[in-house]
């Protein structure tokens, strides 16, 4: 099937299977390595992405289901060499690990500060609960958060 859609800015025009995950056709087809594949059942939240403004797990959408869509994946978030504040402060504060789970919870907190740039610690382990970090007990990620926040918040 062909298919349509905006990445990080670039029109993508491309031919899939109609059972071609998301998550597997940014990886593969456009190789956007970022978008990291840590479960496929949409549990883990490694493979998040921006879909047309939504913070989304991309194994849970075929290929297909975003024809005409806009997406941005970690790869499109910094302006050239300046990285995104969320990325900046996930630096700055040890909000990373081992880093499989970091581009997915980077892109989820965006959009989390995004829609309430005010909330609380309690705010952010919730609205994170989709994102599994297996290496660390959160403190540091959410420490980046609140963080960014006070940037992009301004």
């Amino acid at each position: 099937m062909e298919i349509s859609l905006k990445i990080n800015g670039k029109e993508i025009n491309a031919n899939v299977k109609p059972n071609t995950l998301l998550s597997t056709f940014i990886r593969e087809n456009l190789n956007l390595t970022g978008t990291h594949i840590g479960c496929d059942t949409s549990q883990c939240g490694a493979c998040a992405i921006h879909l047309n403004g939504d913070a989304v797990k991309s194994c849970a959408y075929l290929a297909v289901q975003a024809d005409g869509a806009e997406i941005v994946t970690i790869e499109g978030i910094s302006n050239g060499d300046e990285l995104h504040p969320m990325q900046q402060a996930f630096h700055e504060n040890h909000g990373l690990q081992c880093g499989y789970c970091t581009p997915g919870m980077v892109m989820s907190a965006i959009k989390l500060v995004e829609n309430n740039p005010k909330m609380t610690e309690d705010d952010i382990r919730k609205g994170l609960e989709g994102n599994i970090c297996r290496c660390t007990g959160y403190h540091n990620i959410v420490k980046s958060i609140k963080d960014a926040a006070t940037v992009m918040g301004r």
